[in-house]
């Protein structure tokens, strides 16, 4: 989810917790072998083991169209210890799609099995290459035959957002057509698209027949949603793993007193490596997803509406979180 899920929001996401796995932004390769700091600009994870400070692993995500490129660029992200490789033709943006990478490489199975191939014969063994395709481009006529052109170049697992390049992101999700592709492929098939609540995430499994789930804006949203669904497979009571009695909803499983220090972390992880006039926008950003949750996201949305200067929004964090703290000890 290029300019939102990046390494701050993953570092914040992961120490909720919930997650098994992550994968980074993707690295568009377009006829270059990329140095070993261009990765670690998207994936600073690669200094630490490649995971994230919480311990989760994180894979590189590479997309272009060309395979020969996109295997030496694969190569060199293992060496230098990536979890894995993620092969993106899933990214709807028109922009990538002209330059021929992400969704509209579904239009040539192929093309797509051509590179996963060469991906997966340029990186060892252990090393897995999983993917992610949308349903189509402009339909769904061929998602079988792509399905099969990445399993039958070798790769370790697929992940299905369930709506084609014209759809975009608009409402629903055919999970159904995920449930076609995984009677036809037997490699392991991760469901994905329209899952922002505990209900969502069963029902996809219901559909899809596929228990693994890729979650983004949902995770976004709803931070504790990995670990609700956690919860659910272990058969905990939702309720053991809230830590507020006047939580908004009863299905939340990270409280707003446990996002807020999240949130100041996040917000000094982001003034490293963006640039000041854009700082607040970032934190807005998130804020825009949590409001879908959250009542006090909405509140802390609008105080924060007209506010840019990054000392300013340092001082409200801080003056929320000493709030937060002040009516937790007088509880």
């Amino acid at each position: 989810m290029e300019g939102l899920l990046d390494h701050s929001l993953r570092d914040a996401l992961t120490r909720v917790g919930g997650v098994d796995r992550c994968v980074s932004e993707f690295i568009r390769v377009t006829g270059t072998l990329l140095p070993c700091r261009a990765f670690e600009r998207v994936v600073p994870e690669l200094r630490n083991g490649s995971r994230t400070a919480a311990g989760v692993p994180v894979r590189a995500q590479l997309l272009g169209s060309d395979a020969n490129c996109l295997a030496e660029n694969a190569a060199r992200l293992a060496e230098m210890g990536s979890a894995g490789i993620d092969l993106n033709f899933g990214c709807p943006a028109k922009t990538v799609n002209l330059h021929r990478g992400g969704a509209v490489l579904l239009d040539e199975p192929e093309t797509v099995a051509h590179i996963v191939a060469a991906v997966r014969r340029a990186v060892p063994a252990h090393v897995p290459v999983s993917a992610k395709m949308r349903l189509g481009f402009n339909d769904d006529s061929r998602a079988e035959e792509c399905a099969l052109a990445i399993e039958g170049a070798g790769a370790t697992e697929l992940v299905v957002h369930a709506r084609t390049k014209a759809h975009g992101y608009r409402p629903p999700a055919y999970w159904d057509r995920i449930a076609d592709l995984r009677a036809l492929v037997k490699l392991p098939l991760i469901a994905n698209g329209e899952i922002w609540t505990l209900a969502d995430a069963l029902r996809c499994r219901e559909v899809t027949g596929c228990k693994d789930l890729m979650i983004g804006r949902g995770m976004v949203s709803d931070p504790g949603l990995g670990l609700a669904i956690q919860a659910h497979d272990a058969g905990v009571g939702l309720t053991d793993k809230l830590d507020s009695p006047d939580l908004p909803d009863a299905s939340r499983a990270a409280s707003w007193a446990s996002l807020l220090p999240l949130m100041l972390q996040f917000w000094y992880r982001v003034s490293l490596h963006v640039a000041a006039r854009h700082r607040a926008g970032r934190l807005k950003q998130w804020l825009n997803y949590l409001r879908r949750s959250y009542p006090q996201a909405q509140q802390a949305f609008d105080e924060l509406r007209l506010m840019h200067e990054p000392v300013h929004i340092e001082q409200w964090l801080q003056q929320a979180l000493q709030i937060q703290s002040k009516a937790q000890s007088n509880t």
